[in-house]
């Protein structure tokens, strides 16, 4: 379709050896990132510039570590008692807590996890302290969003161990989408259509591996239908009946091939890496845990200080761009999917509604939809 496939390169700054002044490689923000993400997700703490070191409570190997105080998000702290009125409308902001013992692993899990509350109830009293590196704090909770964690941190912990730098700045680096390239592409006939084809995109300082299915033959002269489609373990590999992913993405690919066959037009579906509405699998399947105490999808997310919403939309598209398509058709009851492309520099000429039956297994899901994340009926 006209792309170039690009490999990529290493990613570096120079900077002067100690001494010598000898250029050697450093690493880039982006890369500083990267790492960061990777030290998370292996248990291994982080050092924030201008802040104290944290070592995330889910996945610390440092099994002989304590620490005095706590970071989690408000949603948490509101389950301690901790916050007022105001903070506890930002669920997503950080608050530093203090308990009347040290915190141990065992004594922190619990508090980062909702799930956990019953089976191992909190020992306090709690207080919550001033923040004072709240911008750092903020950085550190995402990034244990993005890399698929409990937003929950022991603070200037003992017995740590090695910590990974990490600069505030730094995160706002992993969302540079010029460096997501198209790396390969194949034939890939399915059940909708034996003529479609398969594109996969990839960046340096991201495990997640985006794809395009393209169906039809490409041309400037018509606007493609495309659907953005977030990764759904659940709905679309198992047949889970508890959201409606997997219909609708059968159904996008059904009404692309149609179009397709029938009006001389073409369709791509944009297949994202976002689990979980981006806080990752293993956090979705703590959400279903909650919503079977009850609680909706948005409380559900709330509770375990994770957002309901944080998927990057800017990355479908930068995958449009790479593909030339500067316009598109976009299937979808989500206004929010509409806003997002376009700011992000999409044209978006027409929304196609994508509506399908619920079942008794997902009515409050699709309703909390509507109701509390304004997706639209039709």
């Amino acid at each position: 379709m006209g792309e170039t496939v690009r490999s990529h390169t290493a990613d570096y700054r120079v900077r002067p050896l100690s001494g010598t002044g000898t250029p050697i490689p450093g690493p880039s923000p982006a890369r500083r990132a990267a790492q960061a993400v990777d030290a998370l997700r292996h248990g291994w703490p982080i050092a924030l510039a201008a802040g104290p070191v944290l070592l995330p409570v889910e996945t610390a190997v440092a099994s002989q570590a304590k620490a005095g105080r706590m970071l989690v998000s408000s949603a948490r702290a509101a389950t301690l008692k901790l916050t007022n009125q105001r903070a506890a409308a930002e669920p997503n902001a950080p608050v530093l807590i203090r308990g009347a013992e040290a915190f141990d692993l065992r004594a922190a899990l619990p508090i980062a996890d909702p799930a956990l509350d019953l089976a191992a109830p909190l020992k306090g009293p709690f207080v919550a302290e001033t923040l004072d590196f709240e911008e750092a704090a903020i950085a550190a909770l995402e990034l244990a969003r993005i890399a698929g964690i409990l937003p929950a941190f022991l603070v200037d912990s003992s017995d740590a161990g090695e910590a990974q730098p990490f600069d505030p700045a730094d995160i706002a680096h992993l969302a540079d989408r010029d460096r997501l390239v198209i790396v390969t592409r194949a034939k890939l006939p399915v059940t909708a259509s034996a003529d479609a084809q398969i594109i996969a995109f990839r960046s340096a300082d991201d495990l997640r591996e985006h794809v395009a299915l393209v169906m039809g033959q490409q041309s400037g002269d018509r606007v493609p239908l495309v659907r953005l489609h977030s990764e759904c373990l659940t709905g679309d590999a198992l047949g889970s009946l508890k959201c409606d992913c997997g219909p609708q993405l059968d159904a996008a690919l059904a009404q692309m091939a149609q179009e397709a066959a029938d009006n001389g037009g073409w369709g791509v579906l944009l297949y994202m890496r976002q689990e979980g509405r981006g806080i990752g699998l293993v956090n979705k399947l703590r959400a279903y845990r909650l919503q079977d105490e009850g609680f909706d999808t948005v409380d559900a997310n709330q509770r375990l200080g994770l957002p309901d919403e944080s998927r990057d939309f800017g990355t479908a598209a930068r995958m449009l761009e790479l593909l030339g398509v500067p316009a598109i058709r976009l299937l979808t009851n989500n206004p929010r999917k509409v806003d997002a492309l376009i700011e992000a520099g999409v044209t978006t000429v027409e929304r196609v509604p994508h509506q399908l039956p619920d079942n008794p297994h997902n009515t409050r899901y699709l309703a909390t939809k509507r109701d509390r994340s304004g997706h639209l009926l039709e």
